[in-house]
């Protein structure tokens, strides 16, 4: 072979050698990419699957009546069937805001406040209107720390005489004790919060309050976030020997737009038992301000 020749297979040769080692070259960047991008997908998945996880804690802490978590909960009531010819109908929104302040590491204080303002067509007789506020109850929970075996709270209830109206409130002021017990086990969360209320000065036209409420409640949370409660919140008024028994049936979710965690609330309850001229079923609609610690 001529050395021409053997020139030109010798530069065909470099020449292939040259395109393969780019070719791998390529290949293993591109290789190197992939892998470099596979963590961010891994952490992005795990990211959703923790905010996810977080948002359905928060859900088991707002059936827990004495979490440390503050929140606001607003809550809208409508109940119909009052009045003598059954045609009467009530709006009662409770204001309900819950602080916790902790007291050690051992002890948390929970304030819960109810503040009713309230709207009524038709009670206690056709014709008859009323709106305003009704009386404020201000409940205090001294609460260990520790949730084993149960959750538990105890403390003093106080009626505070803020209605606008006699139609509204009792005109009295009020004072009891209060306690509440649960246990929540994965999903579930059940227990009770019960008080009583004696009133202790007030205008002496007005009958005296000794009054029972009880209230007991089943909630279960899934994954979602989704809240599903039945509960009932039964009340004996001991002066007038009269019961007030409602189940409520309610769902609910817990959602974080624009980061600002909140939960909404529908539901529905029936009356086993009200007074004479009282509610025969009525809707619950609420929203829930959440501020974790």
């Amino acid at each position: 072979m001529s050395s021409s020749g053997v020139g030109s297979l010798v530069s065909r040769f470099a020449s292939s050698a040259v395109s393969l080692s780019m070719a791998t070259s390529t290949t293993a960047a591109e290789s190197s990419a992939s892998m470099a991008a596979a963590p961010s997908s891994v952490a992005t998945a795990a990211d959703s699957d923790g905010a996810e996880s977080g948002h359905t804690e928060l859900a088991k802490q707002l059936s827990n009546p004495v979490a440390n978590l503050i929140s606001v909960p607003v809550q809208s009531n409508f109940d119909f069937g009052y009045g003598t010819a059954d045609e009467g109908f009530r709006m009662t929104i409770n204001v309900q805001p819950v602080i916790p302040i902790t007291l050690n590491e051992s002890w948390n204080l929970i304030t819960r406040t109810i503040l009713p303002i309230i709207y009524q067509d038709d009670v206690p007789a056709p014709g008859e209107s009323k709106f305003g506020l009704g009386d404020t109850l201000l409940s205090l929970f001294a609460s260990p720390a520790s949730t084993e075996p149960f959750i538990w709270g105890l403390g003093p209830v106080l009626m505070l005489r803020t209605d606008t109206s006699p139609v509204l409130g009792t005109e009295k002021w009020g004072i009891g004790p209060t306690g509440v017990l649960l246990k929540q086990a994965g999903p579930i969360t059940f227990g009770a919060l019960a008080n009583h209320i004696w009133s202790v000065a007030g205008n002496d036209e007005r009958a005296d309050v000794s009054s029972t409420f009880l209230q007991p409640f089943f909630a279960y949370t899934l994954p979602s976030a989704t809240t599903l409660t039945v509960n009932s919140e039964t009340s004996y008024d001991w002066e007038g020997k009269q019961w007030l028994v409602p189940v409520n049936l309610m769902a609910a979710q817990l959602l974080a737009p624009g980061g600002q965690p909140l939960q909404v609330q529908a539901g529905v309850r029936y009356y086993l038992e009200s007074p004479d001229g009282g509610p025969d079923w009525g809707l619950r609609l609420a929203v829930t301000l959440l501020f974790p610690k």
